[in-house]
């Protein structure tokens, strides 16, 4: 434990399980605290507290009972307005479908009044069927590899954090990407892996996987024109999918790859895939994200 420490604060896993509890006002009416912080909220946790609302709505009926089609399978969204820390958020969750074999529902978002995201989310039956991926891209491991955040504020002149208080821990592979501004292939692999131990609630587990997939991802497309985000850009994500294809158990290493094919307009365009240190490919995320120069104040 660092000097800095108190023995009863929360670890940031501890933390981030608390943010997802979702507290039910009525039968498809949620609200949820984002915790403190500073800044923007983060579009990860939003999204994570959505998942958390439309889940509350399928993996449970009237009677109690588990549906068959409970397996979150793929969510879309938009983020519409910047969200903010230390104001609850009030999720509305429409019942769109309950099918036998895919159940669909929509979520929208509320803080203060204003509808801040947007989301459809669909939920499946596991059944047998053709199964096929292509090959992990080869790699190191994670062990020995700097911490993310570490390169970021030493690339920024920042000093360095002596600890880490983000649940979810980022290991660069290629650190050299930190080192200056010019123009680089946007392709990135990374490990990621929660800082600390979840619990045994599979909700939980894919609703973590939500929050981390949102990371990383905008300085990928950005490294393709100007080297990684520096005090002269401002980014947001604008949209966010995620596809999963297995069932989630978020509690080791995975590698997450991405590329940003195209960047225009001031938009960048992301593609990312998630996968389990033997190889495993249990995600595929897209997302579109807004980079422009930051705007001067008083210009």
């Amino acid at each position: 434990m660092s000097s800095t420490e108190t023995p009863d604060a929360p670890n940031p896993i501890e933390d981030l399980c608390k943010r997802l509890e979702i507290e039910a006002l009525d039968r498809d009416l949620f609200l949820a605290d984002p915790g403190s912080g500073e800044g923007r909220l983060f579009g990860g946790l939003v999204a994570a507290q959505s998942v958390m609302a439309a889940m509350a709505t399928v993996n449970a009926d009237e009677r109690g009972e588990a549906p068959a089609s409970s397996l979150l399978h793929s969510l879309h969204a938009y983020f519409l307005r910047p969200g903010r820390y230390d104001v609850p958020i009030r999720f509305v969750v429409d019942r769109i479908r309950d099918g036998r074999s895919f159940t669909t529902r929509r979520v929208v978002a509320h803080q203060a009044g204003e509808a801040i995201f947007n989301m459809a989310a669909s939920f499946c039956r596991p059944e047998d069927g053709m199964s096929h991926q292509r090959a992990m891209p080869e790699v190191e491991s994670p062990e020995g590899k700097p911490e993310w955040l570490t390169l970021r504020h030493r690339s920024l002149g920042l000093p360095e954090p002596q600890e880490f208080d983000n649940p979810i821990e980022v290991r660069v592979l290629d650190a050299t990407e930190f080192e200056d501004d010019s123009p680089r292939d946007p392709v990135r692999s990374v490990w990621i892996r929660t800082r600390g131990k979840l619990p045994d609630d599979p909700d939980l587990h894919t609703a973590t996987l939500v929050y981390a997939s949102d990371r990383t991802l905008l300085g990928t497309a950005i490294k393709g024109a100007q080297g990684m985000p520096g005090k002269d850009f401002m980014g947001a994500s604008l949209d966010h999918s995620v596809w999963l294809h297995h069932p989630i158990c978020f509690d080791d290493w995975l590698l997450y790859s991405s590329v940003s094919p195209i960047a225009h307009n001031a938009r960048g365009l992301i593609f990312g895939s998630l996968y389990t240190a033997d190889g495993v490919q249990l995600a595929s995320v897209a997302q579109e994200a807004l980079i422009r120069n930051r705007r001067k104040k008083n210009a």
